[in-house]
């Protein structure tokens, strides 16, 4: 049986973000859940995502996009039996790193002039992409109407979360990784992707020319296709 494939959104995004991903990964007889991420904490949420994981029977692929790709990263080791990491423009941080340092480490993103804060009753802060600026902030190479809804339905994550220091044990050490990411990123700079991508030992990196930080919706396709290597059996070293 192929592996599950877990997919896990980032901030300013939800499920529906990986619809044009999940019909080819279907079509290739794959169980596939697209996994809601409450955007809390990197912490918590990688919680969540472990705990659905071991609901999981068999091997396991877990997608991160953008703060997805940190919360796969402190998933527990014993959440299931997970064979695979998939970036798709997503943070691989190491211990005690943050999302916001990653992405500052490299000029080039734009991302924080882009945010509108709500202060929560709490004292927390959570932060979205403004609906005037969520185009050419997020989905540049995306159709306008598309980026629209895009806009109107993007979840808030905490400016905790973004913030947050990655924990102890990076999945990516033990688990097989692969990269994706667009040459015109605007929230994380792609030189930033690319040296993730090196220090995790990737087995696969790809640069897609001209493509946004919203690189699965528009190149469902190629997404899609590394999922699917990702998932293929592989003979022990």
């Amino acid at each position: 049986m192929p592996p599950t494939i877990v997919l896990v959104h980032g901030a300013f995004a939800e499920s529906a973000s990986w619809d044009r991903v999940v019909d080819p990964l279907l079509s290739a007889g794959h169980h596939v859940i697209a996994a809601a991420n409450p955007l809390r904490s990197v912490a918590s949420d990688a919680a969540a995502v472990g705990d659905l994981v071991r609901t999981v029977d068999g091997p396991v692929v877990l997608v991160g996009h953008s703060y997805g790709g940190a919360v796969i990263s402190n998933v527990a080791a014993d959440a299931g039996e997970i064979v695979g990491l998939v970036y798709v423009a997503g943070f691989a941080p190491l211990p005690g790193e943050t999302c916001v340092g990653l992405a500052a480490e490299f000029p080039g993103s734009t991302l924080g002039a882009a945010l509108e804060p709500v202060m929560r009753s709490d004292g927390s802060t959570d932060l979205s992409i403004a609906q005037d600026r969520f185009h050419a902030q997020f989905a540049a190479d995306v159709p306008a109407p598309q980026a629209a809804r895009m806009a109107a339905t993007q979840r808030p994550v905490t400016q905790g979360a973004l913030e947050e220091p990655a924990g102890e044990h990076p999945l990516w050490k033990q688990v097989p990784s692969w990269f994706l990411f667009g040459e015109e990123d605007r929230n994380i700079p792609k030189e930033a992707q690319h040296y993730m991508a090196e220090r995790a030992g990737a087995r696969r990196t790809i640069e897609i020319p001209g493509a946004s930080h919203a690189v699965s919706v528009a190149h469902p396709k190629a997404t899609a296709h590394l999922i699917r290597e990702a998932s293929a059996p592989r003979v022990a070293a």
